[in-house]
């Protein structure tokens, strides 16, 4: 696979491919005629004949084995075409995805203030992709630019990797179909690639939470390319591995909503940077005292100057501001009724049989904590970007009626970083703007990101009309189980483990 590069797939013509599944999808109905006519003519009026003899059984087995590999061509011919069609979809699809986003970075975004710059994007080592910045200066990318160049370059990466992956399963589905006989037709069949790719996602899953970093990759891949079917089917028996192998975790950009305070480091620190720091110490056990533990978590984290990424609990997020709740639901409730419409088109198209589709949303204009009403996730996050991912699926109840609901998770992400014109205070304690963010600029704090998904919540899509019924709580998780506060108890030890040695 690593011989398939960004390259090919920005130029392949795939049009033959097209051509190609096209051709044998006719040849396939001419075959399907000849077999059906050598079956229902030729093998009756063989198998009624009135005749005895070494000849009449020696013609007799003649036609059953004529009749039987005109099936058997049928049944070849059908296999190839199904494959072709279906690496030529998903080809074309990850080609189109390709060039879309490699136009993306190439134009940056205008709109973003300040401006988002344009990215070189090109052939990186071993089939990866590269992306650079388009006019170098002497003080690097900011961190926005910075998580724009990783996101564009991992994504693309990836889709490389998927159209190799289909590439290669393609070729091994040909090879079986075929079965290196020219004297034998007939021998794997298959309806898509499902048939290749189903049983090594079924692998990947059951790795659960053991799966590494690249198996999680690959396994998000595959569970792309899945039929609904074949989807439905993986997830109605391994929803748990797949949860735990992390098929939920979002897709979409996350990037830095602003360049931060500048390069870590890139200055010296002088006594009043020395003196900052130890008021934010203070304002950082004063906000656990005061109940704002999160606030606490994070700014102890910031100036232990790890710069290590933090686990975000979003469940406990969500049970402390109904306002950011009332926000989550909404990004479902404005989507319930296409999913629910989708789910029952493709639940008639497959015959009434399980289908399952991924969904990921997001909702515009982002959150923003409002100090009134939670100064604790005011100066912890301010605001933070969200998003709904999750798989919808639709099942026949006892009566063959479908049964639409959807299993999601909420996700969050943010970076951590004191901008000019932010401030803090917090009872007697004050810090004026700019002061803060200076530190990670003079080496003594650091700016780190910020992620985090809630417990898989379980809703049976109704629709707007009709009346849906209530979404779970803030703190209802599938199985019934809640831990809101897990990662912050988690990051609170971490925190008080880094402000103990830093003192």
């Amino acid at each position: 696979m690593a011989d398939f590069t960004y390259s090919d797939l920005m130029t392949v013509d795939l049009t033959k491919l097209g051509t190609s599944a096209s051709h044998w999808r006719s040849m396939a109905n001419d075959l399907d005629k000849l077999a059906t006519d050598a079956r229902d003519g030729l093998a009756k009026k063989a198998e009624g004949a009135r005749w005895k003899g070494v000849n009449a059984d020696v013609s007799r087995e003649f036609v059953r084995k004529t009749v039987k590999e005109f099936s058997d061509l049928h049944a070849e011919a059908l296999s190839i075409a199904n494959v072709l069609t279906d690496a030529h979809d998903e080809l074309v699809r990850y080609q189109k995805q390709a060039r879309t986003l490699t136009d993306a970075a190439r134009n940056g975004d205008p709109k973003h203030q300040p401006p988002d710059p344009g990215l070189m994007v090109g052939e990186g080592p071993g089939g990866t992709v590269r992306v650079m910045e388009m006019l170098c200066t002497p003080e690097g990318p900011d961190q926005r630019t910075k998580d724009r160049m990783r996101w564009y370059a991992d994504t693309l990466t990836g889709i490389v990797l998927h159209a190799a992956e289909v590439d290669a399963a393609a070729v091994r589905a040909l090879r079986g179909s075929h079965g290196n006989d020219p004297n034998n037709a007939g021998h794997s069949r298959y309806t898509s690639l499902d048939e290749d790719q189903l049983p090594r996602a079924r692998k990947l899953a059951g790795l659960g939470a053991d799966a590494k970093p690249g198996q999680r990759a690959e396994l998000r891949r595959l569970w792309e390319s899945l039929s609904p079917e074949a989807r439905a089917r993986l997830w109605l028996a391994q929803q748990k591995d797949l949860e735990a192998a992390g098929i939920l975790s979002p897709a979409m950009q996350q990037v830095a909503a602003d360049a931060g305070a500048g390069r870590h480091g890139s200055e010296s620190p002088g006594a009043d940077d020395w003196s900052t720091k130890e008021k934010m110490r203070l304002l950082a056990e004063g906000a656990d005292w005061k109940g704002m533990t999160d606030a606490s978590r994070n700014m102890s984290h910031y100036l232990g100057n790890s710069g290590a990424p933090m686990t975000l609990p979003v469940d406990k997020m969500m049970a402390d501001v109904p306002a950011f709740k009332q926000y989550v639901d909404g990004t479902v409730t404005l989507h319930q009724d296409a999913w629910r419409e989708q789910a029952l088109k493709e639940f008639k198209e497959n015959g009434g049989k399980p289908v399952a589709f991924p969904v990921e949303v997001k909702r515009r204009p982002s959150f923003y904590f409002s100090q009134e009403d939670n100064p604790n996730w005011f100066y912890a996050v301010g605001g933070t970007n969200s998003n709904v991912t999750g798989v919808v699926t639709a099942v026949p109840d006892e009566h063959g009626a479908p049964k639409v609901s959807v299993d999601y998770q909420v996700n969050v992400w943010d970076r951590y970083n004191w901008d000019e014109g932010k401030g803090v205070k917090v009872g007697p304690l004050d810090i004026p703007d700019g002061q803060m963010a200076k530190l990670h600029r003079v080496g003594l704090a650091q700016e780190f990101d910020m992620s985090g998904s809630s417990n898989v919540k379980h809703y049976d899509l109704g629709s707007s009309a009709s009346g849906a019924s209530q979404l779970p709580g803030s703190e209802e998780s599938r199985d019934g189980r809640t831990n809101p506060a897990r990662e912050q108890q988690q990051g609170r030890t971490n925190g008080a483990a880094q402000r103990a040695a830093g003192r």
